[in-house]
Order: C-alpha cells, then structure tokens, then sequence
C-alpha cells in the first residue's frame, strides 16, 4: 500500500503528548514521540537499530530517550549518543527522526524527505485566531476504515440526507443537485437548500422553528483535511451564497490521520460564529456530532470489510 509521504499529518492534540513516550502509528510506520523540557515533541522511528525493541518502551533521559532493552540512547534528532560497556559509537546506530510543528493546539507530522518540510504548507484557517469566532476542539473516531473511503465520505454532500437524517441532514436535501469544483486543492462540493425546515442540528443550536435556507460547503484539502461549512438563514432573508456569516454557520473540521492499510482516526473539532465561550454549548455539541459521526463509523467500516 502506498501512502502520499511528503506530506503533514495530524499526530494528535497537543494534550495528548507529554513527558512519557508513546508510540504513534502514521502511513504503516510506528514513531516514538514525546515532549522535551522546551515544550517542543520529537518524532522518532519507534525502534532501536540494535535489537529492534520499540524505544516507546524505554525512558526519558533528559530530553533524550534511551531503549529499554541495552540502554541505546538517542538525542532528539535520533542521533545515538551513548552505547553502554563501550565507547565506539557505530555510525549505523540512529533513528531517523521527522519534522514536528504544533499550530493550534494540534500537533503536525512531517513523514516524507526532511529538505522539503515547509511549516508554511500546514493547514489553517482565519477563523482559528479571530475573536469573533469559538473554536472547540472534539474528540477522535478510531475507524477500521481505509483514510480515503473517510476522506470521500467528508467531501460527499449526497449521503448527509440518507445517513444523518435525524441530525445533520433531512429529506428535504435528497434531490437537490451537488455542485463541485474539482480542478485544485481544495476539492469543493456544495448545494444549497431553500425554504425548508431546519434539520435536527439547527433547530437546538440555532432557535428555528420556521423554514431556513441551509447550506452545506465540503472542502477536501490533499491528502486527508476536511472541512464542512455547514449552516442555516431565515429563508426569508434569501441568504446570497457569499454572506453566510449573516446566519448561524459553522465548520466542522476533520483531521485524518491514515494509521496503515485499514485503519484511521478521525480527529474532529468545529469553530463557530455562535454562542462564544459557552462550554454547555460546546457538550451539546459534542454530543450530536459524536452521534452523527458514529453513523458514519457503521457505514464507512461496513464498506471496508466489503472491500476486503
């Protein structure tokens, strides 16, 4: 199985990395990673050259690591430091060590050739440093799902009707035509639906009770970020496609992480333009999309095993 190498990847949330190591799984490849004194996290390949025990399962010396196994120990940048009982340091003795950015609170990945790691390329969004908008991060989804049929499933407007019928999407979306733009990166699919009345989502987080326009936005940006702008207007104010932040909208962004041929996470987290700092707001949230993301774990899982 191939995978895009020169790439970032979400390793995870900077919360779930501290002081001890932890083995993190990305494109097949199992790396050690760990956060120095600095506040910085290493990215290390997860075995040491000697007898290939995994370095997760040795300790911190420092802000070096050390095999649990002969005691091997490696600097940050993998270089071996230390051999126990001898004082040549064979240069075969290393790791190869990745690139690592944190932005946002989300820690990236770099898996391909280090000459081309460009922090510039990492994926962001105005909305995360404007007051005006709450970003809230979720939780993950662990799928035994290959990351393409999850990275399909976040730029497809057509299955929201169908799979989300009760929160997300409703009948009212079923015929109506799907437009896309599929000629750069992003890769974009959308449609509008007007006058009808609002899905389960907006009728807790919007107060509507008439019919809205309601739209939804998918942005796919390669390999394996999504982001939905979804939301709801009054249809009475004939909403214009390019004012919808005069309504209540919001991005659901997905953060994808291929952990090997099979398996994937789904690292989830929306911003919105409502409701700011409100925490019960948020829970609520959380609990519909957990929901509506759990449907979506059934089929895409259902769809891997007939692949298989």
């Amino acid at each position: 199985m191939q995978f895009i190498q020169n790439a970032w990847y979400v390793a995870g949330w900077s919360s779930e990395f501290g002081e001890q190591p932890r083995r993190v799984t990305l494109l097949a490849k199992n790396l050690v990673m760990y956060r120095t004194s600095d506040g910085d996290v290493v990215a290390l390949e997860d075995r040491c050259p000697h007898r290939l025990l995994p370095l997760s399962m040795g300790h911190r010396v420092g802000d070096n690591i050390q095999c649990g196994y002969h005691g091997l120990t490696f600097n940050k940048k993998g270089v071996c430091i230390r051999v126990p009982g001898q004082e040549t340091i064979p240069p075969q003795a290393y790791v190869k060590s990745h690139p690592v950015h944190q932005l946002h609170d989300i820690v990236w990945v770099w898996m391909g050739e280090q000459k081309l790691a460009n922090v510039d390329t990492i994926f962001d969004m105005p909305e995360f440093s404007d007051p005006t908008w709450d970003a809230h991060q979720g939780g993950q989804l662990q799928l035994k799902s290959h990351y393409l049929n999850v990275a399909e499933n976040l730029v497809d407007p057509a299955h929201v009707s169908f799979v989300h019928s009760t929160t997300l999407g409703s009948s009212a979306s079923e015929d109506v035509a799907v437009k896309t733009s599929t000629n750069s990166d992003p890769i974009v699919a959308w449609r509008w639906i007007r006058d009808a009345p609002p899905v389960g989502f907006f009728q807790e987080f919007g107060g509507f009770t008439s019919n809205v326009d309601r739209w939804h936005y998918y942005y796919l940006y390669l390999p394996c970020t999504a982001v939905i702008d979804f939301g709801s207007a009054d249809s009475e104010s004939n909403l214009a496609e390019d004012d919808r932040d005069r309504g209540v909208r919001i991005f659901a962004i997905h953060f994808i992480t291929p952990v090997d041929e099979r398996n994937s996470i789904d690292r989830w987290m929306h911003i919105r333009n409502t409701a700011m700092n409100d925490d019960a707001v948020s829970e609520k949230m959380d609990k519909m999309f957990n929901i509506a993301f759990a449907e979506d774990k059934a089929i895409l899982e259902a769809i891997q095993i007939e692949e298989d």
